[in-house]
């Protein structure tokens, strides 16, 4: 009986701990998609400028030329972090996680209810902020750029190979794109350390292999909703995209 108490109060107090985060998250989250576009490149001459902000997303254009690429700010790689942790994106994706694994009852031990299902949702936010924080540290050491650049009048092809390549790969100082050192780091860390705080049944390397894989397909996924929302808006308003790049920082 003293047993079950105890559990019961800890379940509550992590309940508790959750909705403040996510009311947290939300509100930070609020005041982050205030955030427009801007062009930091000039424009052509006959470009309409509300081409470069029709749409409320931070959209960085591929470089044309390695000199054309501009390495992202401190002030943009803590942007890039707190919209990659608690972002809408982000808070919506921990929702079908959730949702999923509570209706599937995967762990068993946390079962098929809102207690489990605000643990799944508190589980996946604890392993997307540390898995980003790693991501976002070791880059900066590193210059790794974290974030996802856009094509602009590429073929569907052309987008999909542009959306495959930035999962694994990321942009250097030097202009070009490089294996992502510190996502792999952060994707295969975050996922192995994650081990020590899991239920038992999910808590082995072969768990942490599988959770890998869904953080780099999570990464594609996020990756092409980058790249063909923007699209899609600007399809649905008539809005041509602008001949030269979007902004490239911060």
């Amino acid at each position: 009986m003293m047993r079950s108490r105890v559990v019961g109060n800890d379940i509550g107090l992590f309940s508790l701990l959750l909705q403040i985060v996510v009311f947290v998250s939300v509100g930070a989250s609020l005041l982050s998609a205030t955030a427009v576009a801007q062009s930091t490149q000039t424009a052509p001459a006959n470009a309409d400028p509300s081409h470069y902000h029709d749409f409320r997303h931070y959209i960085h254009a591929v470089p044309q030329t390695p000199a054309d690429y501009q390495p992202i700010t401190a002030d943009g790689r803590l942007g890039w972090f707190t919209r990659s942790t608690i972002g809408p994106r982000s808070l919506l994706a921990g929702v079908f996680s959730a949702g999923i694994g509570t209706a599937a009852n995967r762990p068993y031990e946390y079962g098929p209810h809102w207690d489990g299902f605000a643990k799944r949702y508190g589980m996946r936010l604890t392993g997307v902020s540390t898995g980003n924080a790693i991501e976002a540290t070791l880059g900066a050491a590193w210059g790794e750029d974290p974030r996802y650049f856009h094509t602009v009048n590429a073929n569907f092809g052309g987008r999909i190979k542009n959306v495959a390549d930035l999962t694994f790969r990321a942009y250097q100082p030097d202009g070009e794109r490089h294996l992502a050192y510190a996502r792999f780091v952060a994707t295969f860390g975050n996922n192995f350390l994650s081990n020590t705080w899991r239920t038992q049944s999910e808590a082995d390397w072969q768990h942490a292999m599988i959770r890998t894989a869904e953080g780099f397909g999570a990464r594609a996924v996020s990756n092409a909703v980058s790249e063909f929302v923007p699209l899609i808006w600007r399809s649905m308003h008539h809005k041509p995209a602008a001949e030269s790049a979007f902004a490239n920082n911060p």
